[in-house]
């Protein structure tokens, strides 16, 4: 009886009323370019303070769940993510737009990352202590092989050109050297810049790579950013659910690896996102058209980056390690309201447990209409507006998200630097996704290989530090089927049409 008194609790007026506003501020939060969710958290973490508890912790929770969809707003009207987790939204949501189906695009996002979220939200209720556990079998070995297995990715964000999307990647993996190293400490590629000593900012570098050239080609191109007509913006939700149900084993793939990446520490959405991506990418059929507006990748990028909110909670709650950035910021409310982390969180306080996730759940399921809603208004705005408002409007986004983290106007710089700069190599081909993925990934292989490295020499085996543990095995296993699968299988699929074509 304790326990559905518990669960009742999230339902009271209040809660529900701080869950919708969450959700509003949320989203509207994520859909501005560059504002993510570890901001969005991070501003209204002083209002959370004024509520209990409880309700402090799900008006947070909303507003991480609300920014992390609300990246896709602008990732698909304007081909700008909102969120670093938006990335891979821009692929086939723009296109859409392009098409006159930005109102489809948005909905498809909203079914997506409604069940994406739920999806993590359950992973987390159900499975909380043994993916604690499984968290915990992570070391040096296997987060190195787990970001290879992540630059894999390239193959799929290479727009056709795998060498220019190799070269890119290298260039992301080169800017993530820039700085004080994450193992030795020793100073890198800084030419005595005080600016680049904490090394290239997560945040800055990818406005300017994704989205500065974006703006660039408002300003230089006279026609309207948007060909849609006004009655295209019908958010067409039964045509939504019957894409999203034709691609439901892409769904729920795609949840299911956002809810193992968001359980690894320092992983997050955005390597959630890209990873589902790919895997979708490579399971697609002959006749799908991915990076030219298919619904699946929209679907795989916001139910992974979706999922990750919920198990990333698995970490925070059960070890007091935050599994993305915004979960930093809601164990910190968790701290200042004295509420005890680690193994005893669900014995001692499971009120303020059990409450949380009944309001998490809840909210996740009302961001179906509330998403459905705003995204109709937006979508009519959006198209509606002239140029010449919008590039302005754009402008100012990009240069308050890319000051807004550590208020330094050097990330101002830096994201114009390198807006420039992907603007210039998209002239001849080169794609900027891949150099955001190495810049990502980076950091994580390179902290992972130099420890497993060190660790292998003090033990006198530097190989079984490497392929010696089961979990590292498998991600090598991992990384040779996305290698060599995919030509492999368009290898077969040719040989087979020739085959065919012959009878």
């Amino acid at each position: 009886m304790e326990l559905f008194s518990q669960i009742g609790s999230a339902f009271t007026p209040i809660v529900i009323a701080v869950a919708v506003g969450g959700l509003v501020i949320g989203i509207l939060l994520g859909a501005l370019p560059g504002l993510s969710s570890t901001f969005s958290c991070a501003v209204m973490l002083p209002i959370s303070f004024s509520m209990e508890p409880t309700t402090g912790l799900i008006f947070l929770g909303t507003v991480y769940m609300g920014s992390t969809y609300g990246g896709s707003f602008s990732a698909i009207l304007i081909k700008t993510p909102g969120t670093p987790q938006s990335i891979t939204t821009t692929f086939d949501g723009f296109p859409m737009a392009k098409r006159g189906r930005g109102g489809l695009a948005l909905s498809i996002a909203c079914i997506a990352s409604v069940v994406g979220g739920l999806i993590g939200i359950g992973m987390f209720v159900w499975l909380a202590p043994p993916l604690a556990k499984f968290a915990l079998l992570f070391g040096p070995a296997e987060y190195f092989w787990l970001a290879l297995f992540g630059l894999t990715i390239i193959a799929s964000l290479s727009e056709g050109n795998l060498t220019r999307g190799l070269i890119s990647g290298f260039c992301g993996l080169a800017l993530s050297q820039i700085g004080v190293s994450v193992v030795s400490g020793d100073m890198r590629f800084t030419y005595e810049s005080t600016a680049l000593i904490g090394g290239i900012p997560i945040i800055p570098a990818t406005i300017g790579l994704l989205c500065m050239p974006v703006a660039i080609d408002l300003i230089a191109t006279p026609d309207h950013h948007l060909d849609a007509p006004l009655k295209a913006s019908s958010t067409k939700f039964t045509s939504a659910l019957n894409a999203v149900w034709r691609r439901k084993v892409n769904l729920f793939r795609s949840s299911i690896i956002g809810t193992i990446i968001g359980i690894i520490p320092a992983a997050g959405g955005a390597i959630a996102s890209l990873v589902a991506y790919a895997e979708a990418s490579r399971a697609a059929r002959p006749e799908d058209y991915f990076g030219e507006g298919d619904p699946g990748g929209i679907i795989a990028s916001e139910s992974a980056n979706n999922a990750t909110v919920g198990s990333g909670l698995v970490p925070t709650f059960v070890l007091g390690i935050p599994g993305t950035p915004p979960d930093a910021v809601i164990l910190g409310a968790m701290m200042v309201h004295g509420v005890q982390i680690g193994p005893k969180l669900f014995t001692e306080h499971s009120d303020v447990v059990y409450t949380f996730l009944s309001g998490m759940t809840f909210a996740t399921i009302l961001m179906l209409p509330v998403g459905l809603l705003l995204g109709r208004y937006i979508y009519m705005a959006v198209i509606q507006m002239p140029k010449s408002y919008l590039v302005p409007l754009v402008a100012l986004m990009l240069v308050i998200g890319a000051f807004a983290i550590q208020n330094n106007y050097h990330d101002i710089v830096i994201m114009l630097f390198l807006g420039i700069f992907a603007w210039v190599i998209g002239r001849f081909g080169f794609p900027a996704a891949p150099i955001v993925l190495g810049l990502l990934l980076g950091p994580i292989a390179e902290q992972g290989f130099a420890q497993a490295l060190m660790i292998g020499h003090a033990k006198g085996a530097v190989l079984e530090a490497f392929v010696g543990r089961p979990i590292s095995v498998v991600l090598i296993g991992c990384i040779l089927a996305a290698v060599l699968l995919p030509p492999l299988m368009r290898r077969y699929s040719l040989t087979r049409f020739s085959f065919g074509t012959k009878i």
